[in-house]
């Protein structure tokens, strides 16, 4: 038998409005900047009305993308409440894949945006094994102190006392056809924007690296030997160690080089063969998830969304080649003309698209 599962970051599955743009021009919409507003009460009116309009098209490509990606469970990130997944779901989802997700899990983290980690799960398998929910454990309480997880380096950024996980690394314990399997939904600390002159990604490294220590140090509590478990840790990153440099433009063609990153979460994770990354058996060109850019000067393609499984798992499944989902991804993406894929209807330059993020999705054995 056979487990489909996929890990999905929906970019912002809300069901609030943002109204701090009316004081804060940072935070207001680029569309409304071209309007000039002083009076707080239409304000509102207008970011109600457009956060509808362009939510109906987003959510309709988010629906797209899962359905793409037809897993058994599929794991998410930037949710907001398991109310706002029902809605989704029952809105939008159930008129493309019928009442498949019956069961979601998720709890609340520790994201100052209200934006958590949760799991969709059918009842059975594609080949009919029964998924059984077991128990779910969330973690968002850990703090540097009670794991004894403390770097130098991390002076400045965060406090002993402080929660490692700037969402939460929640774990799920499942049996699909009777066998045992733990799943672990993280979603790390964001890259950011530069501070001091350093580069958001290197200040905010030392951050993540304790949370992917944290998550190691969960898995190895409980298992102890770990090579012969069935676990898979599956999440947004939001770090990569390798990339594709985009240069050129389009008059003139895009050229892609790939590129090698050291000292990132991932190491922490990979570097002992602790975990496998199966991605890595795609071509090296074809593993990205996500489009980077800051302007024409500074573009890439990288990884950021990971399913990553326990060596059994791996050995288990050595030909197993992951799905990523790409059909969501915005005309501004730049990618190789041999990954070029049909967009979904109504795909915009920049928005609306089904995330920034592109859905990854594996068939592995279960034995």
């Amino acid at each position: 038998m056979s487990l489909r599962i996929a890990t999905f970051n929906t970019e912002n599955l809300l069901s609030r409005f943002d109204f701090s743009g009316f004081r804060n021009e940072l935070r207001r919409d680029r569309a409304v900047q071209l309007y000039d507003i002083d009076h707080e009460p239409t304000y509102k009116q207008v970011e109600i009305a457009r956060t509808i309009a362009l939510t109906d098209d987003t959510r309709q490509m988010t629906a797209l993308a899962i359905a793409d990606a037809d897993a058994d469970i599929i794991c998410l990130q930037e949710v907001e409440s398991l109310d706002t997944l029902h809605a989704f779901e029952y809105g939008y989802l159930f008129k493309m894949v019928g009442s498949g997700y019956r069961h979601k899990y998720m709890a609340k983290g520790n994201d100052s945006r209200g934006i958590d980690v949760a799991v969709m799960v059918r009842e059975k398998t594609r080949d009919g094994q029964p998924i059984e929910f077991v128990q779910m454990q969330s973690h968002a309480h850990l703090t540097f102190e009670m794991l004894d997880i403390w770097e130098p380096d991390l002076e400045g950024k965060a406090e002993r006392h402080d929660r490692i996980f700037k969402r939460d690394c929640l774990e799920i314990d499942f049996r699909i056809g009777g066998k045992p399997l733990t799943l672990y939904v993280v979603h790390f600390k964001s890259m950011g924007s530069s501070r001091d002159g350093i580069p958001g990604r290197e200040w905010t490294m030392p951050i993540r690296r304790a949370e992917a220590r944290a998550v190691r140090r969960i898995i190895e509590e409980r298992f102890g030997r770990t090579d012969r478990k069935r676990f898979i840790i599956c999440g947004d990153f939001n770090d990569y160690y390798e990339k594709l440099v985009i240069t050129g433009d389009r008059r003139n063609g895009f050229e892609f080089s790939p590129a090698r990153e050291s000292g990132t979460s991932l190491d922490v994770l990979m570097g002992d063969g602790f975990v496998v990354n199966p991605v890595e058996r795609r071509p090296v060109d074809d593993r990205w998830t996500l489009y980077h850019t800051r302007g024409p000067d500074e573009r890439h393609l990288c990884q950021l969304d990971y399913i990553l499984l326990s060596p059994a798992l791996a050995e288990s499944a050595p030909h197993a080649v992951p799905e990523i989902v790409r059909g969501g991804q915005p005309y501004r993406t730049i990618m190789p003309e041999a990954q070029q894929v049909e967009r979904y209807p109504r795909i915009g330059w920049d928005r609306p698209k089904a995330s920034d993020h592109c859905p990854v999705v594996i068939d592995i054995p279960i034995r």
